[in-house]
This record gives structure tokens, C-alpha cells and sequence, in this order.
């Protein structure tokens, strides 16, 4: 048995595995947060370029039902609380933060791309207050409630860059 999957006594192929790895990018062996916020950008683009700002706010909106059902189970399943290779939580952060990208007029550029990601994820490691407040719960809802925050909180940075800039 592969050592990730020595505290996942189900398979892999499950889906509360599958998402809530965000298909396996949580698995890289160094900052699997980091590789899960960009395995979710690819997705921020095609939610904006297909469905516009309804599309990207379906988007969060699933991944954070379907993130606390995800995370949940893998918890509950691996008997660890908050695992590292959990990125779903990153996966609804990202998109929050992508979210001035789908309001504003005009084309996104690929450092608004950059931008996104780099806010979010100093947000999510510095994790400041109110964020550090959801990330000591150990539950799938502080799970995913640290990263919406955060993601609310690097929105918030890049809706004033972007219109001010």
C-alpha cells in the first residue's frame, strides 16, 4: 500500500477521496495546499469563461457543500483530524478569491491569475484573525470555513487592486 494511503482504509477511487484530495493534487509530497490552489485555477478559468460570474458562484457553492461531506468523511475514514492532503478547503478559497476577476470588465490577465493565487495563499499560511479562529476547529466546517475566509479576505485585496490600479 502507497504511503498515502496508509491512514485511508477505503479506496482511493472513492469519491470522498477523489474531491477531497482535488484529484489527488493534495497527494504531492511538499505544500499540498500550495499544489491544491493550483489545481484549482484551471477550473476558476473555465467556471468564469464558461458561466460567467453565475458559473464561478455555483462553483463555490458546490465545492463547499460537497468540501464539508468530502472532508468529513476522509476525517472520519483516516481518523485524522484536518490532514494536509485535504485541499478541497484551498479549491473554494481560490475560487472566492477569483471572484473580482469574474466582476470586473475586461479580459483577466495572467497575473490576475497570479495575483489570486499568491493573496489566497498568504492568507491561508499567515492565517490572521478571523481565520485563525475557524482554523482551531477541528470539524470538516473549520476545515472549509478558514479557507472561505481567507479567500473573502484576498477577494477583498484584489477587488480594491484591481479597481484602483
Amino acid at each position: 500500500m502507497a504511503s498515502w494511503t496508509k491512514n485511508w482504509p477505503a479506496s482511493p477511487l472513492h469519491p470522498a477521496f477523489v474531491i477531497s484530495t482535488w484529484f489527488y493534487s493534495g497527494l504531492m509530497p511538499k505544500a499540498p495546499g500550495t499544489w491544491g490552489s493550483l489545481a484549482a485555477l484551471p477550473f476558476a478559468w473555465l467556471l468564469i469563461d464558461q458561466g460567467g460570474i453565475a458559473g464561478l458562484g455555483i462553483g463555490i457553492l458546490l465545492s463547499f457543500i460537497v468540501g464539508l461531506w468530502a472532508s468529513m468523511v476522509y476525517m472520519v475514514v483516516s481518523g485524522r483530524a484536518d490532514p494536509g492532503e485535504v485541499v478541497i478547503d484551498e479549491v473554494c478559497g481560490v475560487w472566492i478569491t477569483c471572484l473580482p476577476l469574474a466582476l470586473l470588465p475586461g479580459p483577466v490577465e495572467t497575473e490576475d491569475w497570479g495575483m489570486a493565487f499568491a493573496l489566497f495563499r498568504l492568507f491561508d499560511i499567515l492565517k490572521p484573525w478571523p481565520i485563525r479562529i475557524f482554523d482551531r476547529k477541528h470539524s470538516a466546517f473549520g476545515v472549509m470555513m478558514d479557507d472561505v475566509v481567507a479567500g473573502i479576505m484576498a477577494a477583498l485585496l484584489l477587488w480594491g487592486y484591481k479597481l484602483y490600479v
